[in-house]
């Protein structure tokens, strides 16, 4: 049985990393991508001969393009890719300047497409699948997100754009939007107020583990999801069902 390969961006840290590990143990060879690369060596490292890791800021066309072409010559093959790589500014709309409006943007978005189109000839010869990781904020609007909630809501439209367009090559697209996450980055920066507040506000009482969005991620790129395309799907324990309902009026 040739060995399956993906592609994961931002696969330093956090979901991406999460990704690649559970790849891994699947038996998936993954190709791991970030523009952080003393960070990537060092994810890199405990996955001796599954993985090779190559430096790329996913927002640069050329950068993108010469990734892609090592990958495939290092594997010869792509079977997945995972859009991983994203940044987050937050801040209130007038104080959201242009440029970080096209920070976020140039990350979010425009390295999706790019990284995406780059690969689309190599997913074709293996009817490979393409998950995008999006965001809850991309479903729902926030205070503070203009730029962030923006940027993932066109990952959504883009995803559906994708499967549209790509199915009849046998690619299959999808997008994930994890909820909040207990992140080494969000319990940095988020008040035990913010935590108490998230928890009363999803169903399930807690943040989500990037392990377990990662499952949904390689559950997606899997044999086992080989009908399901265009779809987007909240990892967010029942956030965005709650829409903006009080916690409060949920208790009787």
């Amino acid at each position: 049985m040739t060995e399956k390969v993906a592609l994961v961006t931002g696969a330093a840290r956090g979901i991406g990393l999460a990704t690649t590990r559970l790849f891994v143990d699947a038996g998936w060879k993954v190709a791991m991508v970030d523009r952080d690369l003393d960070e990537l060596d060092i994810a890199a490292a405990e996955f001796d001969e599954a993985t090779a890791d190559f430096a790329c800021d996913v927002s640069d066309p050329k950068a993108v393009d010469r990734m892609v072409v090592a990958v495939t010559d290092r594997f010869g093959r792509i079977d997945a890719l995972v859009n991983n790589a994203g940044v987050a500014d937050f801040a209130p709309i007038e104080k959201t300047d242009f440029a970080m409006w096209r920070r976020v943007m140039e990350t979010n978005l425009d390295g999706v497409f790019l990284v995406s189109q780059a690969t689309v000839p190599a997913l074709k010869k293996t009817g490979g699948a393409i998950v995008n990781i999006a965001s809850i904020s991309g479903l729902r609007a926030s205070t503070l997100r203009v730029a962030y909630g923006t940027s993932k809501a066109a990952v959504i439209q883009l995803t559906k754009q994708q499967a549209a367009e790509l199915g009849e090559d046998g690619i299959r697209a999808n997008c994930v939007c994890p909820g909040p996450v207990r992140t080494k980055l969000a319990m940095a920066v988020h008040s035990q107020a913010i935590i108490d507040a998230y928890h009363d506000a999803i169903p399930l009482n807690r943040y989500g583990t990037e392990t377990e969005i990662a499952e949904v991620i390689v559950f997606l790129c899997s044999d086992k999801a080989s009908y399901v395309t265009g779809q987007i799907i909240a990892a967010d324990g029942g956030f965005e069902s709650t829409g903006v309902g009080l916690p409060a009026l949920r208790q009787g």
